[in-house]
């Protein structure tokens, strides 16, 4: 029987990837655990067993299509004392658009915080006037090496990033279960919905949060930034970069191919 042609070439990507990690070599990549613990009582026996066999005989399709990880920053807009970092697990729907569930740790025990929409340049042009100051930009996470795919092999990275070049997210963390100078805030998602923003300068982000995340995955952020620097003349000017640009009066500098509009 012949097989799927789309599963062929879903698995000779798979294979691809596998043999570019064997190739360029894999950085060692530490689990990130949860921050907190909620409060509650722990699971009884029964609930753990209807939860085995929901798993086997319901459809999980919207949770299984998640399809890649990707790992990096965020400061809060409105609360810019708030720093931590953001796990990604993400789907592409089509070119344009992607949609992400944030967690706080990379385990099975991980707290969803948050989630984040991203578009392309191209629609976010087309969102209404009122609604753009909701979206931050990313070519500075990306053109900085903050923003990683971790456990791929670099050059699979870079390509992935590539296209998200220009784009635009709309994150809402909606749980500070830790963040830089309170790693273990709220047992429970109080208060309000947060909207949450990208770094655009050098000394934005603060410098133990991300040698912590690089020392944990084996990854050099400045290393990415270097070798991402070829793709700055395909960045074009964004909205947003300056948005939050009076709140670290110290930072200053960023890659080439980020500038703002």
């Amino acid at each position: 029987m012949m097989a799927h042609p789309r599963t062929d070439i879903r698995l000779d990507l798979a294979a691809l990837v596998t043999a570019l990690a064997c190739v360029t070599g894999c950085t060692e990549n530490k689990p990130a655990p949860a921050q907190v613990t909620p409060e509650g009582a722990e699971k009884k026996a029964d609930t753990k067993v209807l939860a085995k066999g929901a798993e086997a005989l319901q459809d999980l399709s919207p949770v299984r299509a998640l399809d890649y990880y990707l790992d990096g920053f965020h400061v809060m807009k409105d609360d810019t004392s708030l720093h931590m970092e953001a796990h990604h697990y993400c789907r592409d729907l089509n070119e344009e658009f992607t949609q992400c569930v944030i967690f706080d740790g990379t385990v099975a025990s991980a707290n969803l915080i948050g989630i984040e929409y991203i578009i392309s340049e191209r629609l976010f042009e087309g969102l209404p006037e009122d609604e753009k100051p909701r979206w931050h930009p990313h070519n500075y996470e990306i053109l900085s090496g903050q923003l990683t795919l971790p456990g791929i092999p670099e050059v699979a990275e870079k390509k992935a990033l590539e296209k998200k070049l220009n784009s635009y997210g709309k994150t809402w963390h909606v749980w500070d279960t830790g963040h830089v100078g309170h790693p273990r805030a709220n047992a429970l998602p109080v208060g309000l919905p947060l909207l949450a923003w990208s770094y655009n300068r050098d000394g934005e982000a603060p410098a133990d949060l991300v040698a912590g995340r690089d020392e944990r995955t084996g990854i050099s952020t400045e290393e990415r930034r270097r070798s991402r620097a070829d793709l700055a003349p395909l960045a074009r000017p964004q909205r947003g970069v300056d948005d939050i640009r009076s709140a670290f009066p110290g930072a200053s500098g960023a890659p080439a191919g980020v500038s703002g509009k």
